[in-house]
C-alpha cells in the first residue's frame, strides 16, 4: 500500500487541538478509530508510547513520526496532524514538532511498515513539502497536495 492510498480527509487533522506529545498521539489514534481503522484505542496508545519510549519518534525539522506495530489494525494505516504552534516531543534537533505522521501496522507487515516510514522520512526532508503542509488550512488541502502530480 502506498502512502497516497492511505491518505484521505478522514485521517487528517488541521489544526491539531493537543498541546502535549501524548495528547497528540491520542488525538491521531482517535481519528483513526473514528475512520474505522483502529479497534482498541488504549492498546494502540500503549503500543505507540512503548515505541516512543525506546527512542523518540520526533525527528528533525518539525517532523514527528510516531509509529508502532499492533494487532489492533488489519493493514497499514496513517493519520496526519498539523500543529502550527508546535509541540515539544523531544525531537532530535530540540525543535518543536509541527507535522505528525502516525503510522500503524499489523505485526506481520514489517516490510510495508519500513517502506512507509522511509517514504515519509524522504518526503519530509524537503523544505517545500514541509512548508506546504504547514500552510494547509484544512484536511482537503493536504489531500489535494498529495494527489497533485
Amino acid at each position: 500500500m502506498t502512502l497516497l492510498e492511505m491518505i484521505n480527509e478522514d485521517v487528517i487533522k488541521v489544526p491539531l487541538e493537543s498541546n502535549t506529545k501524548h495528547d497528540v498521539f491520542r488525538e491521531l489514534i482517535e481519528i483513526l478509530h473514528k475512520a474505522g481503522k483502529v479497534k482498541n484505542t488504549e492498546s494502540v496508545f500503549d503500543a505507540v508510547i512503548n515505541r516512543d519510549n525506546q527512542m523518540s519518534t520526533a525527528l528533525e525539522n518539525g517532523i514527528a513520526l510516531p509509529h508502532a506495530k499492533t494487532e489492533e489494525v488489519n493493514q497499514l494505516v496513517l493519520a496526519i496532524g498539523v500543529s502550527p504552534k508546535g509541540i515539544d516531543c523531544d525531537s532530535h534537533d530540540g525543535n518543536l514538532s509541527h507535522l505528525f505522521f502516525l503510522l500503524l501496522a499489523p505485526p506481520d507487515q514489517s516490510g510495508p511498515h519500513i517502506e512507509a516510514l522511509s517514504e515519509i522520512s524522504r518526503a519530509t526532508k524537503s523544505n517545500a513539502f514541509r512548508r506546504v503542509l504547514l500552510s494547509a488550512q484544512n484536511a482537503a488541502e493536504i489531500v489535494e497536495f498529495f494527489c497533485e502530480d
